[in-house]
């Protein structure tokens, strides 16, 4: 299947690997500085208390950036975790429907997740909500990165509803999923 706004789905994925990367350079930051201060306490010098103030709550909305980013790239590419086993048993004209009905049933709890995350963003804005921890950050920065990431996985689902629906109506007995793509490919070599 391909997908027109793949360059977008792309955008999102090094949105959600910089996520990735500033959690890791958060984490090599805070390990070197307890590393200076076990070194100075070993010369028996007096530590120095350094640290990343409210590292761990930086690092919970770098990860929930990361994971929402990072959906409709997943989504494009067969990353998600789907069970077929029953599915890839049906006929063609069978398992196409099967598809259409899973993918209208994603986009609609996708479309509500976004629509709530949209009110929530709303609400943390009008009340002004921070988070708790030491550095008091204002909770629609976190919200807004994953509803960006859901609003993807939207699109992506729309763009994949639509190319599976156009299938099923005019050659259903032609389809074939990715999936059993992979599957053919795998036991060919």
């Amino acid at each position: 299947m391909r997908f027109r706004l793949l360059k977008l789905y792309n955008l999102g994925a090094w949105g959600a690997a910089l996520c990735m990367i500033a959690i890791c350079g958060l984490v090599a930051l805070q390990v070197l500085l307890r590393c200076v201060d076990g070194l100075l306490v070993l010369f028996g010098a007096a530590r120095l208390g350094l640290g990343i103030t409210g590292f761990s709550e930086i690092a919970a909305y770098l990860l929930v950036g990361a994971t929402g980013l990072g959906l409709a790239y997943t989504f494009v590419h067969h990353a998600h975790i789907r069970v077929t086993l029953l599915v890839s048993r049906l006929p063609p004209a069978v398992r196409v429907w099967t598809e259409v009905f899973c993918l209208a049933v994603a986009l609609s709890l996708t479309v509500a997740l976004t629509y709530g995350l949209t009110q929530l963003i709303d609400e943390s804005i009008e009340f002004q909500d921070v988070s708790s921890g030491f550095l008091s950050i204002p909770l629609w920065i976190p919200q807004t990165a994953l509803m960006v990431g859901v609003g993807l996985l939207c699109l992506a689902l729309i763009e994949a509803l639509l190319t599976t629906l156009k299938t099923a109506l005019t050659t259903p007995s032609r389809f074939h999923s990715d999936d059993a793509d992979d599957s053919r490919e795998e036991s060919h070599n």
